[in-house]
């Protein structure tokens, strides 16, 4: 039986949930009450300036639950939560994806724990797979992260659905070849911060990144043609993985 790479034993590390104001700090309220949320489960709370020196909330995340295993490894559950906290007369993605989709909220993407980020990341190029950040490293919580493009499909609107990769704890070793391989154009110090000015610059450009390239979803879709997902078989997941590997290498 094949046996999956490491890399793929994937765990829910966080969600990120975007909100509308008018729902925004009634939600904060209630989780912390719903969820029987401590001060020390609020993990941050990142706040915005208007002209004037008003400060607005951008952004919390709770710790709604704690888990250990066997082994002595803990998980938490996360959410984060972003509300638009631009100023009505500035653009903001944040609003835009909630607006242009007719929604009061909207998950925005699911992080997902792996044991080697910088193999996914290569298994996931090599098919073809795109992202819109470099692997970027936050110090404060010693992790590496990478985000992906939005899930849609072409000729469709931009989803404001995508995947965060990361990996918590990387070794001194990990983090000096990333360091040596990636530079500074691809090693940062960011974190929610530089992930929001991103998405920003993709809304305002109007050019969001799909996780797949038009190209490859159009070439997936026409060899998968007419059939359900129970015709699809290895042999047919097989010259599709072939596709994105054809894809991802002229890529």
């Amino acid at each position: 039986m094949k046996q999956k790479p490491r890399f793929m034993n994937f765990a829910v590390d966080h969600m990120t949930l975007c909100l509308q104001p008018q729902l925004y700090t009634v939600m904060y309220a209630v989780f912390q009450i719903l969820f029987g949320l401590t001060p020390d489960e609020l993990l941050y709370e990142k706040r915005r300036k208007h002209k004037g020196g008003k400060e607005v909330s951008m952004t919390f995340a709770n710790r709604i639950g704690r888990w250990e295993s066997q082994s002595g490894n803990e998980l938490d559950t996360i959410i984060a939560v972003v509300q638009p906290s631009e100023p009505l007369d500035e653009p903001s993605h944040v609003r835009e994806m909630l607006d242009g989709h007719e929604l009061a909220s909207h998950w925005q993407h699911i992080a997902l724990r792996t044991s080697d980020l910088m193999g996914f990341h290569k298994y996931a190029l090599e098919r073809g797979i795109q992202f819109v950040t470099p692997i970027l490293r936050d110090e404060h919580d010693n992790l590496i992260q990478i985000f992906s493009g939005e899930l849609f499909y072409p000729g469709s609107r931009a989803s404001g659905l995508f995947f965060e990769f990361l990996q918590r704890e990387p070794s001194d070793g990990e983090l000096a070849e990333l360091q040596k391989a990636n530079k500074q154009t691809w090693f940062r110090d960011e974190t929610f911060l530089g992930l929001y000015d991103e998405k920003e610059r993709e809304y305002q450009s109007g050019k969001v990144r799909p996780l797949l390239s038009e190209e490859l979803f159009m070439a997936i879709s026409e060899k998968i043609g007419p059939r359900q997902v129970w015709e699809l078989d290895e042999k047919a997941l097989g010259e599709i993985e072939a596709i994105m590997l054809k894809h991802g290498k002229a890529s």
